[in-house]
């Protein structure tokens, strides 16, 4: 009797992915016990960060901040990749996979980019001009639920506006929301992920997919359709409670189809 296998069946390229997501995953909660945040490293930063290095537009697949994290997309890799391995070849799987992971990275990039150096732009405005009500707008839309004790110096500052005390603690507050800002790193292989959906969507797009909460089938197309638009509202609702990189999806999509309508117009050229 043959020995069963759990990885047997799955395409080559789809498998090292699972493997080297897990084992990456279980090496980061080791190294961890050891005080060292492997997120520093390996996850991507916004370029104004001191963390940011430029080899983290890679290795920011491969890091998860939680198994559910892991598991979902590892999911997705799963039911979505090995299909689209099967159809392309792992040759081509793996240049989709890389190229869409890197662009999520660097739509997040350049996105953040922007935000940072407004946000940049404000406290040099803040420094000129302490002002406690512009630092109290930044809190709000920067920080998800600061502490009462924030708000109470906020406010003995609106009624004490020239003293040296609360002055100091509010520019020593705007950096540190700077530095949160600036060096949250991005983890996950959720952009890669959305690439390999959309590609799903657009190779077959009457396939009929069967969703959990959703009793009903809906059609690959009209999935992608609507998870996308739902990534646009939310990343620019721009929450600051929300810690997920909608526009490192998007980017995911945004790649992936650039990267299918180039070899749809270069058949004989890619190989």
């Amino acid at each position: 009797m043959q020995n069963y296998r759990p990885l047997d069946g799955i395409p080559p390229a789809v498998k090292a992915l699972l493997i080297l997501n897990v084992v990456m995953f279980l090496l980061s909660m080791l190294i961890e016990k050891f005080g060292i945040d492997v997120n520093h490293v390996l996850g991507l930063h916004l370029p104004q960060s001191h963390f940011w290095w430029p080899w983290q537009y890679v290795t920011h697949m491969f890091m998860h901040g939680s198994i559910s994290h892991l598991f979902f997309n590892m999911f997705a890799l799963f039911m979505f990749g090995r299909i689209l391995e099967s159809t392309w070849g792992s040759r081509r799987f793996v240049i989709y996979y890389f190229v869409c992971g890197i662009g999520a990275g660097l739509l997040n990039s350049t996105i953040g980019w922007f935000e940072i150096r407004s946000l940049l732009e404000q406290y040099t405005i803040f420094q000129i001009a302490p002002d406690p009500n512009l630092l109290a707008e930044v809190l709000k839309e920067q920080i998800p639920n600061p502490p009462s004790s924030i708000w109470t110096n906020i406010d003995n500052w609106i009624n004490n506006p020239s003293s040296p005390a609360y002055i100091q603690q509010g520019k020593l507050l705007f950096q540190e929301i700077i530095d949160l800002k600036v060096n949250i790193p991005m983890v996950g292989a959720s952009g890669a992920v959305f690439g390999l959906l959309l590609a799903f969507g657009m190779l077959f797009p009457n396939t009929e997919l069967y969703l959990m909460f959703i009793p009903i089938p809906i059609k690959a197309k009209y999935f992608v359709l609507g998870y996308g638009l739902i990534e646009v509202y939310l990343g620019l609702q721009n929450n600051p409670g929300d810690n997920i990189a909608h526009f490192a999806h998007l980017g995911g999509m945004l790649f992936g189809f650039i990267l299918l309508k180039y070899w749809s117009q270069n058949r004989r050229k890619f190989y």
